[in-house]
């Protein structure tokens, strides 16, 4: 570091560890430097609603410079990291073809999770995972190609086999994935295909082990249970996955389902960015860090949300959820700015709200501060409620609440548009980019991430 520049502070990820800890950095004059692939943020737990047409992904997701606009010593660059060196403190940056090296003095690594197959080689080749919006968007122009194509077929087997759906995973996300799918399959979907009208909703929420929701209390998780199936969801338990073609999903005993889809919930693991600090990992690939966050071994390089592995008081890993990721994100910042200023820093305490899952229309668990449980219409109004809040913008928030209350009154799903992009327009761009000296000789053709494709920043 030189004497004439400002303490610099490089965060990677724009999710919610990462924006927390932004915001607690800015207007303390630093210089604080955000990476992200993407230049927007999204409400990861509304990507459900997307992919099932319930929300367009715009209503769940912000510009990241425009939550910071006009806030001194903030700066945003869009691009991959492809390389961390913590000794000589800096990291490399892939954006347009170039990669550039960016100093630091703090690091900030927030860079979330992708999906865990559990190394299931067809899973990650048919699954549908749901870690972002590019994800969201894909399975809902893939479920709707699926009933397209089932309009053209005459055979009944195969028409059965395009509409079934299986979802794997009995966390929050999968029951919520479930009941939104069996939502757009039962209320609106059978409205506009004939052939539905007399063919029963088919959607398999399957399980590993034997129960659902394993983090909530016994009497939340059966009352789950009945809620699935009172909706209609076919729920399997104690029966995982074992191997996905295109055409079928086999389960562990040998049972067979006749389906092109299926979306995976079943786990995430934190972001390969981890093993960037080539320091030993703990299961999921998560970074070990001390209780002040900071990486064991390396002094000013914290590690925030799903990647980062602390234990709490009973020797349990703290949950990959998005509290965690947020009072992470703020200790970490306060931790930097404490020991610029010679204190001592502060060690990481959760403070636990408690958890929910919404599993259709008026149906929902909750275990509100881990002692008061809810179920039905009211733990579905606390869903709703918490949700809103916490979503980014005004605008978006009214979008959202607005189409909610359509969705409730008329079951409506308003987005279903397949907007894939056709193979011969995919590159369409990059001659005219070319000729305008935007892109370097030799990557207008050829131009390929250094990285694979896994690595999410946020």
């Amino acid at each position: 570091m030189t004497e004439s520049r400002q303490h610099r502070v490089i965060i990677i990820g724009a999710g919610f560890g990462g924006l927390y800890a932004a915001r607690n950095l800015v207007k303390q004059n630093l210089d604080v430097l955000v990476i992200d692939r993407n230049n927007y943020h999204t409400f990861t737990p509304l990507l459900y609603q997307v992919a099932t047409c319930g929300l367009e992904p715009e209503e769940i997701a912000y510009p990241v410079r425009g939550i910071f606009r006009n806030m001194p010593g903030f700066r945003f660059l869009v691009g991959e990291v492809v390389e961390i060196n913590p000794t000589e403190r800096w990291v490399a940056v892939q954006t347009n073809g170039h990669v550039r090296r960016e100093l630091f003095d703090d690091l900030i690594l927030a860079a979330g999770s992708v999906s865990n197959t559990f190394n299931n080689e067809s899973v990650a080749r048919y699954g549908f995972g749901l870690k972002d919006l590019s994800d969201a968007v894909r399975l809902r122009n893939h479920i709707l190609r699926q009933f397209e194509r089932a309009a053209w077929t005459s055979d009944p087997d195969e028409r059965r086999a395009l509409t079934t759906m299986v979802v794997v995973g009995g966390g929050p996300t999968g029951l919520e994935m479930a009941g939104a799918l069996y939502e757009l399959y039962d209320r609106v979907l059978r409205k506009e295909y004939d052939f539905l009208r007399d063919l029963k909703v088919r959607v398999v929420l399957v399980e590993a082990v034997d129960r659902l929701l394993l983090p909530f209390p016994e009497r939340l998780q059966q009352a789950a249970l009945e809620q699935v199936r009172d909706v209609g969801i076919e729920v399997i338990l104690g029966n995982p996955v074992a191997e996905v073609s295109e055409r079928e999903v086999r389960l562990k005993d040998g049972t067979t389902i006749a389906s092109h889809t299926l979306v995976w919930a079943a786990g995430v693991k934190a972001s390969p960015l981890a093993e960037m600090l080539a320091v030993p990992l703990k299961p999921g690939g998560r970074v070990p860090v001390h209780p002040t966050l900071e990486v064991i071994g390396h002094k000013g390089i914290y590690v925030v949300g799903d990647m980062a592995w602390l234990e709490d008081e009973k020797g349990a890993p703290y949950p990959m959820l998005i509290p965690v990721a947020k009072q992470q994100g703020i200790l970490a910042a306060r931790n930097i700015l404490r020991r610029l200023r010679g204190e001592a820093q502060q060690p990481f305490h959760y403070h636990d709200r408690g958890i929910m899952a919404t599993i259709g229309r008026s149906r929902a668990v909750a275990w509100i501060y881990n002692r008061i449980p809810l179920r039905g219409f009211v733990a579905w109004l606390a869903w709703l409620g918490l949700h809103l809040i916490a979503l980014m913008g005004f605008r978006n928030r009214a979008n959202v609440f607005i189409n909610w209350v359509w969705n409730y009154l008329h079951y409506g799903a308003p987005v279903r548009l397949i907007l894939e992009i056709p193979p011969d327009k995919q590159h369409a761009g990059r001659e005219a980019l070319a000729l305008a000296g935007e892109v370097p000789d030799g990557v207008a053709d050829e131009a390929k991430p250094v990285m694979p494709e896994a690595i999410l920043h946020g």
